[in-house]
């Protein structure tokens, strides 16, 4: 079998500086140096998110896998940032985080929409109710 790891996924924004700098401010990562058209965040396990300007963006859910130890510092930014979030993708609990598989998680919006979520625990392999 082959060995394949997502390296990089380019990230619409309206603005590619300010989205970047949102999302590394929240989880206190670094911003790298622009690239080309591009405005590169990388998080620890080396996948980078490549923010371009965009006259249209379709949000989509990007997910960040944190330790268990850094989830009050991170949920303390987005509430100091006075971000409504929720305990599901679909933001029927807002106000709220999940605990699911035994960990802690919280969805919430960057600028321009996109879905953003935060988890201690990955998914396991039987869906469980957030």
């Amino acid at each position: 079998m082959t060995t394949v790891e997502l390296n990089h996924t380019i990230v619409a924004a309206t603005d590619k500086r300010a989205s970047a700098r949102f999302v590394a401010g929240i989880l206190d990562i670094g911003l790298g140096d622009p690239w080309g058209p591009f405005q590169p965040v990388t998080v620890g396990n080396g996948v980078t998110l490549e923010y371009i300007d965009s006259a249209e963006v379709h949000p989509q859910h990007y997910a960040f896998l944190i330790a268990e130890a850094d989830f009050d510092a991170v949920f303390g930014r987005i509430r100091a940032a006075g971000l409504t979030f929720y305990a599901d993708p679909f933001q029927q609990q807002p106000g709220r985080i999940n605990h699911a598989y035994g960990g802690r998680g919280v969805y919430f919006h960057d600028p321009d929409g996109h879905i953003l979520e935060v988890m201690t625990v990955p998914y396991g392999p039987t869906p469980e109710a957030l």
